[in-house]
């Protein structure tokens, strides 16, 4: 059972990454985003996730020198991860990318650095750019996001390095079964994004009897769940009572029925874009 807001899982390249992080999604620049990070840093956070495509990652690097210096932590300690967007996917345009991440961010290196779609044609030049980023030490892993099972496969064909990461949708309607069995397969970490179904699922009655029966949220039922399957979560909130609410998820452990019940929930429904099939 994991126990704490800190506790951590080990990658397949020995790094240990936090099984509960905070996300930053749609979250504009300016001092809630600021605020935000201090509070989750106050509040025993040690994993942030961002994206070059959410413009934000000045606001981030802001949240985390201040976090640290209010918190008396070092840099360290944090668990920072960020993503090459699809316009820079290819092997110069890449590295040029993680590097104007780094600027932005205030940062000497990367704990995480992600592919953030598989663009057809574009990933495994950007994949060897991460490569090198890796051996070069400027991230300590690196990993892909909303890729399938045969982007996996096909990018594993010609990889050096296997990515330690695979960031997709995931929740309780769309608990992509396959794709975590494959992942495990290939020790390759699975990690969720909108957790929450953003918001879809805070009504839902299977969920709200689960929840009684625990005294809990349906939030935290949800992010218990996706601890107790083995992914790691990393749900978004800016308001610091919602931050301490979903750290809250270490005082009880759901039973198998419970797990299963959650389970059966699945209709494989997306809230996000379909990776077999976007368009930007």
């Amino acid at each position: 059972m994991i126990n704490g807001l800190q506790e951590t899982t080990t990658l397949n390249n020995g790094v240990k990454m936090p099984w509960l992080g905070i996300g930053v999604f749609k979250v504009v620049e300016g001092p809630d985003l600021v605020d935000t990070l201090k509070a989750a840093i106050k509040h025993g956070y040690r994993s942030i996730d961002t994206a070059a495509i959410y413009e934000n990652e000045e606001g981030v690097g802001e949240g985390i020198r201040e976090g640290l210096k209010d918190s008396a932590i070092s840099r360290e300690d944090l668990f920072v991860t960020s993503k090459v967007w699809n316009a820079d996917l290819g092997y110069e345009l890449t590295l040029n990318a993680f590097e104007n991440s780094l600027q932005k961010l205030g940062l000497d290196y990367l704990d995480l650095y992600l592919i953030h779609w598989p663009v057809e044609g574009k990933y495994k030049d950007a994949w060897r750019a991460l490569e090198t980023l890796y051996k070069q030490g400027k991230v300590k892993a690196i990993g892909v996001s909303n890729f399938q099972i045969h982007h996996l496969e096909d990018l594993m064909k010609s990889a050096e390095i296997k990515p330690m990461i695979n960031q997709v949708e995931f929740h309780p309607r769309l608990t992509q079964k396959e794709l975590q069995e494959f992942c495990q397969e290939h020790e390759i970490q699975l990690e969720a994004w909108s957790p929450l179904m953003q918001g879809e699922l805070l009504d839902n009655d299977t969920l709200q009897s689960v929840a009684v029966k625990y005294q809990k949220s349906i939030a935290q039922i949800i992010l218990r769940w996706d601890l107790q399957n083995g992914v790691i979560t990393i749900p978004k909130s800016t308001k610091e009572h919602r931050i301490v609410e979903n750290a809250s998820i270490f005082d009880f452990e759901l039973t198998k029925e419970d797990m299963e019940k959650i389970n059966s929930l699945n209709e494989n429904k997306r809230v996000g874009p379909d990776p077999d099939n976007f368009d930007f």
